[in-house]
C-alpha cells in the first residue's frame, strides 16, 4: 500500500485533478469550499490499473499555507507535482520542489493541468521549462504528464505513470517500530477519538497498547481504517486511521507520535546533517532562530554550528538543533527547516543522532568525525562509535540511538564482543538481550581510567583508609546503581581494583604507616598485650594513634571492636570467644558475672564481650544468662 502528496503552486488545480482521479473532494472544510483554495491537508485514494490502493494526500499551495504543506509530505511514496499549463513554474512550484529534494522524496510524477487551455507549442516550451526546473532535484528526469480535470484528458496516462513509478519503489521495511505521525485529529459520536496519518517502520493491530508521544499518554487501538474501509492491522506505508480509547480529543494534537510503548523517546537535542538552499537569501549563522519541522510536527529551534563560523546558501555543514518542544526523532529521519520572519524555507537534512548525550563544544574535528562516522559509517562502525559515546549501554538503548534492526544489532554485537571491541557487562555468558549491558573498548578504556584516576586521588588523600567508599565512587562516575556493580565485577576480572562489603580499592593499593605513626602502634599493640582483658579504651586508642590509624588496625585485623568503647586483639579475641563456648557446653548458661571472673576483668568488658556474641549469634540471652543458640 502505497501514499502520493501532492506540490505545487496555489491555483494550480490540485484539489481539482485529486477530485477528478479519485472522485473524492478533498477540500473538506466550509471555509475551503466557499474560497475554492485549499487551506489544509486532504485526503482521498484511488486504485491504479494495476490493482494497488493508494493513498492520496492533498497539499494547500498557498505561501500562507506552506507549513499545512508541510505537514503532510513527511513519510510518502511518490509526489505528484502539480504545474499549470497556462502558467508554468511557480513561486510555490519552486519552494514546494525544494521541499520535495530536502525530504527526498525520490519517485514523482509531474501533471501538467489545464491542458485544454494552451496549444500545444506552448505546452512544449512549459514541458521543457519544467524538465529544466527538476533537474539537480530528487525527481529530475520525473515523467511529465500533460493532463485536463475538465475534459479528463491525459489522466489515464497519468494513472499508468503513478503505477509504474510506485511499482519501483522498494518496499516499506517493517522493524517492528511503528510510528503515525498525527497530521489531523477528531472525534465520532459513539467512537471518542480517531487520528490519522501514514505509517512508517511497523505495523498497528486492534487492541494494541500504543504511546501518543512525546507527552507520554498511554492509550489502545479500538479501531483500524484505511481508505474508510475496516482492518484489523496496519501495514507500513499506508493511511490510517486508528480510533483511540482511554484518550479525549484535547489529549492528541497534530505532529504528535502514535507508538508502541518503550523504545522511542522524546527528545530536545539534535545532531543532523543539514543542506542550505542555495536561493537562501543569506548565510545561516550560529544561534539563528528557526523554525524546525518532522513529519508533521513543527518546534522553534536554536542552530549550533558545529564545523563552521557561518553557512553560506548551497553548502552543507554539521549541527545541533536545540528544540523547544520535544519531537519523537530517529536516527535518519528527514526535516526541513524555515525562517519564522520572514517565513521562507531555509533547507533541511538528515537526523544523525537524535539523542546526543551532550551539547557539542564548536570546531572539535573528533566531534565532525563521529558524526561523520554515525552518518556513513558501516553498522559495525556505527554501533561501535554509539558505544564509544554512550559508555555503558544497554542493547535496547543501541537499538534506539542508532535507528538499526534489532536483527542486525545483536549479530553485530556478537562478532564485536568475540573480537574485543566491545565488552559484556553483567554475565558475560549470558545470551544478548535487549536489557544486556555493554561497553565499546574504547569506552571502557576511557572510564576504567577514570577509576583508577579517582582511587588514586582518594588514595592519596586518606592513605591510612581501606579505600573510597563503594557509594562515593559510584557517584563520581555517575551511574546508575545496577550498572555500577556491572563495571565493579568487570573491573574486579581486569585485576584492576579489589572491593569490600563498603568498599573499593585499587589493586596495588596498600596502607603504608609512616615511622611515627608505626612506634605509635606498636606502643599501643603493647599495653593490649599486658593487660589483654582490660584493654584501653576506644577513646584512649583513637586519642594515641589518631582515627585514620585506628581505622586501618581495625580493617588490618590487628584490632577487633566488641563495641564502640571496647577492642581487643584479635588473639585475645579467639581466645575468650573459645573459653566462652567450652564453659557454655560444660554447663549450659553462662552470666555477667561469670565471664567477669573467668577472664579476670571488669563488668564493662564482660558485658561488652556477650552482647558481642549475642549480636554475632554465638549465644542468647535468657534472662540474666546466656546460652549457646
Amino acid at each position: 500500500m502505497r501514499v502520493i502528496a501532492t506540490a505545487g503552486h496555489v491555483d494550480h488545480g490540485k484539489s481539482t485533478l485529486v477530485q477528478a482521479l479519485t472522485g473524492i473532494n478533498p477540500d473538506r472544510l466550509k471555509e475551503e469550499q466557499e474560497r475554492e483554495m485549499t487551506i489544509d491537508l486532504g485526503f482521498a485514494w484511488l486504485t491504479l490499473p494495476s490493482g494497488e490502493s493508494v493513498g492520496v494526500v492533498d497539499v494547500p499551495g498557498h505561501i500562507d499555507f506552506i507549513e499545512n504543506m508541510l505537514a503532510g509530505v513527511g513519510g510518502v511514496d511518490a509526489a505528484l507535482l502539480v504545474i499549470a499549463a497556462d502558467e508554468g513554474v511557480m513561486l510555490q512550484t519552486r519552494e514546494h520542489l525544494a521541499i520535495l529534494d530536502l525530504l527526498k522524496v525520490q519517485n514523482g510524477v509531474v501533471a501538467l493541468t489545464k491542458r485544454d487551455l494552451v496549444d500545444d507549442d506552448w505546452l512544449e516550451l512549459v514541458a521543457a521549462d519544467v524538465s529544466a526546473t527538476l533537474e539537480g532535484t530528487s525527481l529530475a528526469g520525473a515523467p511529465i504528464v500533460p493532463v485536463s480535470a475538465r475534459t479528463r484528458a491525459g489522466l489515464p496516462q497519468l494513472l499508468a505513470e503513478l503505477d509504474r513509478v510506485l511499482a519501483a519503489c522498494p518496499p516499506r521495511p517493517d522493524h517492528g517500530r511503528p510510528r503515525l505521525s498525527v497530521d489531523r485529529v477528531f472525534t465520532v459520536a459513539g467512537f471518542g477519538t480517531v487520528v490519522t496519518g501514514t505509517l512508517i517502520d511497523g505495523t498497528l493491530a486492534l487492541g494494541q497498547e500504543v504511546a501518543i508521544l512525546p507527552r507520554g499518554i498511554s492509550a489502545r487501538v479500538r479501531g483500524l481504517q484505511t481508505h474508510k474501509k475496516k482492518i484489523e492491522r496496519a501495514v507500513p506505508g499506508s493511511r490510517v486511521a486508528v480510533n483511540l480509547s482511554g484518550v479525549e480529543l484535547t489529549d492528541v494534537q497534530r505532529g504528535d507520535v502514535v507508538t508502541t510503548p518503550g523504545w522511542l523517546s522524546p527528545t530536545q537535542l539534535v545532531d543532523a546533517r543539514f543542506q542550505l538552499l542555495s536561493d537562501a537569501p543569506r548565510p545561516l549563522r550560529h544561534n539563528s532562530e528557526v523554525k524546525f519541522f518532522h513529519g508533521a510536527a513543527e518546534a522553534p529551534a536554536q542552530v549550533r554550528l558545529l564545523g563552521d563560523e557561518q553557512l553560506a546558501p548551497g553548502s552543507e555543514g554539521w549541527l545541533q538543533f536545540r528544540l523547544a518542544d520535544p519531537l519523537s526523532l530517529v536516527k535518519g529521519d528527514r526535516f526541513v527547516v524555515r525562517l519564522p520572519s520572514p517565513s521562507l524555507t531555509l533547507g533541511g537534512g538528515t537526523v544523525v543522532d537524535a539523542h546526543p548525550t551532550h551539547r557539542h563544544r564548536r570546531f572539535k574535528p573528533e566531534v565532525v568525525a563521529q558524526l561523520e562516522t554515525l552518518a556513513r559509517g558501516s553498522p559495525s562502525e556505527i554501533l561501535v562509535q554509539s558505544l564509544d559515546a554512550a559508555g555503558p549501554a544497554v542493547v535496547a538503548e543501541l537499538i534506539k540511538k542508532t535507528n538499526l534492526a534489532p536483527d542486525v544489532v545483536v549479530p553485530l554485537l556478537g562478532e564485536l564482543i568475540a573480537t574485543g571491541d566491545v565488552l559484556v557487562l553483567g554475565n558475560p555468558t549470558a545470551q544478548l538481550q535487549n536489557n544486556q549491558p555493554v561497553i565499546s573498548r574504547a569506552a571502557w578504556a576511557s572510564l576504567s581510567g577514570a577509576i583508577a584516576d579517582d582511587l588514586r586521588a582518594y588514595h592519596a588523600a586518606f592513605p591510612l583508609r581501606p579505600g573510597m567508599p563503594r557509594e562515593e565512587l559510584k557517584s563520581k562516575l555517575g551511574l546508575a546503581p545496577k550498572t555500577f556493580n556491572d563495571v565493579v565485577a568487570l573491573a574486579v576480572t581486569q585485576g584492576l581494583l579489589v572491593e569490600s562489603a563498603a568498599f573499593v580499592r585499587a589493586a596495588d593499593f596498600a596502607v603504608t604507616f609512616t615511622p611515627d605513626q608505626q612506634r605509635a602502634i606498636e606502643s599501643l599493640l603493647a599495653r593490649f598485650k599486658s593487660a589483654p582483658y582490660a584493654t584501653p579504651s576506644a577513646k584512649e586508642v583513637e586519642a594515641g594513634v589518631g582515627t585514620d590509624v585506628l581505622m586501618a588496625l581495625l580493617e588490618q585485623g590487628k584490632l577487633v571492636k566488641v563495641s564502640d568503647e571496647v577492642l581487643f586483639l584479635p588473639q585475645t579475641y579467639m581466645a575468650m570467644v573459645e573459653r566462652v563456648k567450652v564453659h557454655l557446653q560444660q554447663s549450659g548458661t553462662i552470666t555477667v558475672a561469670q565471664v567477669r571472673d573467668l577472664f579476670d576483668t571488669s563488668r564493662k568488658y564482660a558485658l561488652a564481650l556477650l552482647e558481642h556474641l549475642d549480636a554475632k549469634g554465638i549465644t542468647k540471652r535468657v534472662g540474666d544468662e546466656r546460652v549457646l543458640r
